[in-house]
């Protein structure tokens, strides 16, 4: 049987957990995760995983920071005042916005503080500065 390797399409079922064994992320058979790997489409860990699987093999892998989503930045995270968020918006903590860097490029920030008159915005990826463990199955190999 052939194993996964740089270039294949593959198609895989997982869950995601972080280490307290909180679920944060996971597919079903109906909708299975395609991606060819070495296209950087997922996260490095996780493609790495995939490498030299064979289809039907099912692993848990434990995933760090580095190779997932990152280490926690806290220069990401800034305190402006409430005035800069868009007349429209009804801010909460825990919502998510668009924003752009200076070079107009689009971004995600998460509210995680509020007053009356600032908010903390923080750039961060939810999944930032955590290690995440993933039981994965091979389904596919294109």
């Amino acid at each position: 049987m052939s194993k996964a390797k740089q270039g294949d399409t593959v198609k895989v079922m997982y869950t995601g957990k972080l280490e307290d064994g909180t679920v944060f992320d996971k597919n079903s058979e109906e909708n299975l995760l395609e991606f060819t790997i070495g296209q950087n489409k997922v996260i490095p860990g996780f493609e790495q995983a995939i490498v030299d699987m064979e289809v039907g093999e099912k692993k848990n892998v434990k995933i760090g920071s580095d190779n997932a989503y990152g280490p926690y930045n806290k220069e990401a995270v800034i305190e402006t005042s409430r005035s800069v968020l868009p007349e429209n918006i009804d801010p909460k903590v825990g919502q998510r916005l668009q924003a752009q860097d200076k070079g107009g490029n689009p971004f995600v920030v998460t509210i995680t503080q509020l007053t009356d008159n600032s908010v903390t915005l923080d750039g961060n990826h939810p999944l930032a500065g955590k290690d995440l463990d993933f039981e994965i199955a091979l389904k596919e190999i294109a």
